[in-house]
């Protein structure tokens, strides 16, 4: 009788077999479905590594997520420095999906359990938000103190909604993706302009009072919040 194949262990230290195993299982079920057992049979590792490593698999997950924004941020290309915010915004969340290439039948496994999973979802936007204030960073954008976070915030919710189409893009150039996310930086553009006169004048009501004759510098509006479904996972 023809023994079956044993499918192949994860490479590298006990963190990136722990993380590699896992995405590999969520592609195939739902985070609800996988326990770290799982994980630790699938890795090649006992419970006792994996629990050095990881004291959860939403820990493994932000791992995963922190290894992304490290993938995207170490790609970065000098010559969109003159470009404008929009187009250095588009070229930083284009690397982020090529990096995310080869685990979209994870994202597509936590997308939906997002979609029935409110507490699933709540942790995943605050992901989503920690990694999108990084990917303004890169484009060159404010991303510091409430402005920032609100503007992360709505980032989050706009890379959402793209990757609403990435995870159906079968095809190499990506045009369907590229088109969904340029029309919503061009809808986030919109907002922000919304979000900065509301910011401006919010400025006004809490500076100290000798600075109130002081003129208000406009400032350029740069892409903000879309809408979407459920957070982006990664």
């Amino acid at each position: 009788m023809a023994r079956k194949p044993q499918q192949a262990k994860p490479e590298g230290t006990n963190r990136e077999k722990i993380m590699s195993a896992f995405m590999a299982l969520l592609a195939e079920r739902r985070i609800e479905e996988i326990s770290f057992g799982d994980v630790a049979a699938s890795a090649g590792l006992s419970l006792a590594e994996c629990r050095a490593e990881f004291g959860s698999l939403m820990a493994v997950l932000a791992a995963q997520v922190k290894e992304i924004d490290r993938q995207v941020l170490a790609g970065g290309d000098p010559d969109l420095a003159g470009e404008p915010p929009r187009e250095r915004l588009f070229d930083v969340l284009m690397r982020r999906l090529e990096v995310l290439a080869p685990h979209k039948a994870a994202i597509r496994s936590l997308m939906r359990s997002a979609r029935r999973n409110p507490g699933l979802a709540m942790a995943l936007n605050r992901m989503a938000m920690r990694s999108q204030q990084w990917m303004l960073t890169a484009a060159d954008m404010d991303a510091a103190g409430p402005r920032g976070m609100l503007r992360a915030q709505g980032l989050a919710l706009l890379y959402a909604s793209v990757l609403r189409t990435w995870i159906h893009d079968e095809d190499p150039g990506q045009a369907k993706t590229m088109a969904a996310l340029d029309r919503e930086l061009a809808r986030g553009a919109r907002c922000g302009a919304l979000l900065d006169d509301v910011c401006r004048v919010a400025s006004i009501f809490t500076r100290p009072l000798g600075r109130w004759r002081r003129r208000d510098r406009a400032e350029p509006p740069e892409p903000r919040a879309g809408t979407g479904e459920e957070p982006a996972p990664v």
